[in-house]
């Protein structure tokens, strides 16, 4: 095969992927394979254009043939062998785009030294028809006129469409906005579709209400805007319709007043409060819904009130006249409910008084309305049970016992007895204005009568139906050792129970009066239990004691206490008499040896008797120094008791 011709053996690349990676498990990354594009880049890089074209330049300086190439090529063929040049240095691309660069710019230099200097070329203007430019001045006029209208034309239909396109966008934003505001308003209150309208619910039915008002409001979409203008910061696409009888604002109106000496002196009560400013960030459907239905929850206390006004049956009736409930408290006061509608439409038609009167509006039995008004839909919605077992009838479990329980007419009776609304806020006011009465005799007292002190502690955890104050009876400066009085007050509907320290309970009425005259009592009592108290820490003897003395003047208010006390050596003895309303009277009694005008008796013989104590004298008790009671008893036993 040596001696023979050459054959051409073509020589192709395997198919298999070459190797990358070959991970710890044994799996193997492959290099993936070229695209067409890499490919032909790959090949391009290849070729060599800088010989190809030096070999032509050669060709042609030299003049030698082109069959030399050809030799060159079969030589190369016979060879079987292709040779290929790479770029000689990384630079190589970078030189060939500079330099195409500088051809181009070398040529833009040339065309413009040629239009400049005008050696090379003359550009001369085109010649034109002279008759072609002589028009009348209308045809140029009218076709001017023309071009304006077209122009004109064209800018009204963009105008067009970009005010169409403006407010698509504003329409379409609105829409946004209403939805959003539909879909906040529906989270908060109940809503639902009906035909094209969108309703809501303002009533407490699903709480348990049962006031037959529809409470209806309409959902709209706000279109009162125009879009020209600035929209305002307060814009809101959402609107509601109330109905015209829950607009405005309403609250209840609960008062203590005396009773009016006629009744037609009652009348519509027409009390407005200044509106509440709404809240940074809230929206004005809200406010309006909270208003409404505000409105409508006073309307349901109001109405419920009412009707139980009218079914109660009391000794004293209960008045309804017009928005205004008047109930009978104690004799000459009267608890009033009132209904204070404002619409907002009109303004107040009367002149505010120059003197307007105190606000006696109890704000905590208006809340206290509006807790019992949430108790009983509570009530309502609880009542209703499942019966046990399921062939007893619906209805409350005791009931569904007096059948087995053998109930008689009288305790099915007492079992359906409930107390309304209109008898728990009576039983309340009543308590309110008893706790204040006894707060204001207590405070009178205190601010009127120096010595002895009074001082009340209030509880404060109380309940709507009780309350109750710690009265403490002492004297400045010796309260450790006058700790006698001690009084706890309970303060029922309508009455006072008042618990004294070893136990003996007293039950007062609701008479100021009764109360007044009970505290100067012990006041009172106080002082004599005060100089018992101070004996003891002096060294002096009680000969004898008494809350009710039976001798001396009556006391319209109480009754009188004394005591009579001794000295440790029984030479000097002490007698004080302290009344609610006569007040002091304090005795002294010396030994006979110490009274000079004391007549001699022929009876008495032996000098034994001469030590026994003589007569009493009064100490006038105005003129003694001290800054209280019990100082001055300090005092005068003090001066009394012999030096050791």
């Amino acid at each position: 095969m040596s001696g023979g011709p050459p054959v051409r053996v073509s020589i192709e690349s395997s198919c298999e992927k070459q190797v990358q990676e070959v991970a710890l498990d044994g799996t193997e990354t492959y290099v993936p394979p070229l695209s067409m594009s890499q490919n032909l880049a790959k090949l391009a890089q290849r070729i060599d254009f800088s010989q190809g074209s030096d070999s032509e330049e050669d060709g042609g300086a030299e003049g030698e043939p082109r069959d030399r190439e050809w030799v060159k090529q079969e030589q190369e063929e016979e060879e079987g062998t292709v040779k290929f040049q790479p770029s000689l240095w990384p630079w190589d691309s970078v030189r060939n785009n500079l330099r195409s660069a500088l051809t181009e710019m070398c040529v833009l230099h040339d065309v413009l030294s040629v239009v400049k200097e005008k050696k090379y070329m003359v550009l001369d203007p085109v010649s034109q028809d002279p008759t072609a430019g002589k028009m009348p001045q209308v045809f140029q006029l009218i076709s001017k006129k023309r071009s304006l209208a077209t122009a004109s034309q064209l800018l009204l239909k963009g105008a067009e469409k970009l005010t169409k396109s403006v407010a698509e966008t504003q329409e379409n934003r609105r829409q946004r906005d209403f939805n959003a505001e539909l879909l906040r308003l529906r989270s908060q209150w109940k809503l639902r579709k009906v035909g094209d309208k969108i309703l809501g619910d303002l009533t407490y039915r699903s709480a348990g209400s049962l006031f037959p008002h529809h409470g209806t409001f309409e959902v709209i979409k706000n279109t009162d805007i125009d879009l020209d203008k600035k929209i305002p910061e307060d814009y809101c696409p959402l609107d509601v319709q109330i109905p015209s009888d829950l607009e405005g604002s309403a609250y209840i109106k609960v008062s203590i007043q005396k009773q009016a000496p006629d009744i037609g002196d009652l009348g519509t009560v027409n009390l407005f409060r200044r509106a509440l400013k709404n809240k940074v960030g809230t929206q004005l459907w809200h406010v309006k819904l909270e208003a409404a239905q505000n409105v409508l929850l006073c309307k349901e206390i109001f109405a419920q009130l009412s009707r139980e006004a009218v079914q109660i049956k009391s000794q004293i009736p209960h008045i309804v006249v017009k928005n205004q409930i008047i109930s009978q408290l104690f004799p000459g006061l009267q608890l009033s409910v009132s209904l204070c509608h404002s619409t907002g439409e009109r303004k107040n038609s009367r002149a505010s008084p120059e003197n307007p009167k105190p606000d006696n509006h109890l704000y905590v039995l208006e809340h206290n309305l509006h807790q019992l008004m949430r108790e009983f839909h509570k009530q309502q919605v609880s009542t209703v049970m499942m019966p046990h077992p399921s062939s007893a009838p619906f209805g409350h479990k005791r009931l569904r016992l007096a059948g087995p329980m053998a109930y008689d007419k009288t305790e099915i009776a007492n079992l359906q007895q409930t107390e309304g609304l209109l008898e728990k806020i009576i039983k309340q006011a009543k308590h309110i204005f008893l706790r204040r009465r006894t707060a204001r005799t207590i405070d009178s007292l205190a601010s009127r009568i120096e010595d002895p002190q009074i001082q009340a502690h209030w509880s404060n955890i109380n309940d709507v139906y009780e309350s109750s104050v710690k009265v403490l009876i002492t004297s400045q400066g010796y309260e450790q050792i006058c700790k006698s009085i001690q009084l706890q007050l309970n303060i029922g509907v309508e009455q006072i129970r008042v618990v004294h320290r070893d136990g003996r309970v007293v039950t007062l009425s609701h008479q100021e009066q009764e109360l007044q005259d009970f505290l100067l009592s012990q006041m009172s009592q106080h002082q004599v239990h005060a100089v018992q108290q101070l004996a003891k820490v002096m060294g002096w003897h009680v000969l004898s004691f008494s809350n009710h003395v039976g001798l001396g003047p009556v006391e319209s208010i109480g009754n009188a206490s004394a005591i009579t006390v001794a000295s440790p050596s029984g030479e000097y003895a002490i007698s004080v008499r302290n009344g609610p309303e006569s007040g002091c009277k304090v005795l002294v009694q010396f030994p006979r040896s110490q009274t000079k005008d004391l007549p001699k008796s022929d009876a008495i013989q032996d000098a034994k008797w001469s030590h026994l104590r003589g007569p009493n004298k009064e100490v006038h008790w105005s003129k003694m120094e001290g800054r209280n009671f019990v100082y001055k008893m300090e005092l005068l036993m003090a001066a009394l008791t012999p030096c050791p």
